[in-house]
């Protein structure tokens, strides 16, 4: 049950494309180096932040919360 509640706080925390890869972008991170982190290809990445396709299940919850982090750092 918990990756259930997992999956449903990552939805609820989604952020929209733009501000995804205005969080990217202001960290300093390329798409390739991101796409290596979740283990999927740059072009997925590009596909996210275009609104095309979106992440599901365990890689949306690694997304949201990498997402989370770089906002967390670039604020500190």
């Amino acid at each position: 049950m918990s990756a259930l509640i997992d999956e449903a706080q990552a939805h609820k925390r989604m952020p929209p494309p733009q501000l995804a890869r205005a969080i990217r972008t202001a960290a300093g991170v390329s798409q390739t180096r991101l796409a290596a982190e979740l283990g999927v290809h740059p072009v997925t990445v590009a596909r996210w932040e275009a609104g095309t396709r979106r992440p599901v299940g365990d890689l949306k919850r690694r997304y949201v919360a990498l997402l989370g982090q770089l906002r967390d750092v670039m604020s500190t």
